[in-house]
């Protein structure tokens, strides 16, 4: 941000926007996928789990696994789901312009 400059006043709206924005949601209204707390089953067996901010770490750390080993930076997504079988986590970043 440069100092002095303008429009930083209007960021609120953006996280206005990503709370609306709501991946949980989505995946619920979904046939046969279903979200119980993390957890992403789809017909009744757990496919995939999902997080936001800081949820990614808590869980990585029940895994035993050492995030600083395998990413630069600690990031706080708006949302990030971990599927399963192809073990990929997909981070979702919720942006309005």
């Amino acid at each position: 941000m440069i100092e002095g400059g303008t429009g930083g006043g209007n960021t609120i709206t953006g996280l206005i926007y990503e709370a609306s924005v709501e991946l949980v949601d989505y995946l619920n209204q979904q046939k046969d996928y279903c979200v119980k707390g993390i957890e992403v089953l789809y017909k009744g067996k757990v496919v995939a789990y999902t997080f936001k901010k800081h949820g990614l770490y808590r869980f990585l750390k029940t895994q035993g696994v050492d995030w600083k080993k395998h990413i630069s930076s600690k990031l706080l997504p708006d949302n990030c789901i971990y599927v399963i079988v192809n073990n990929t986590l997909f981070i979702i970043e919720v942006k309005s312009q």
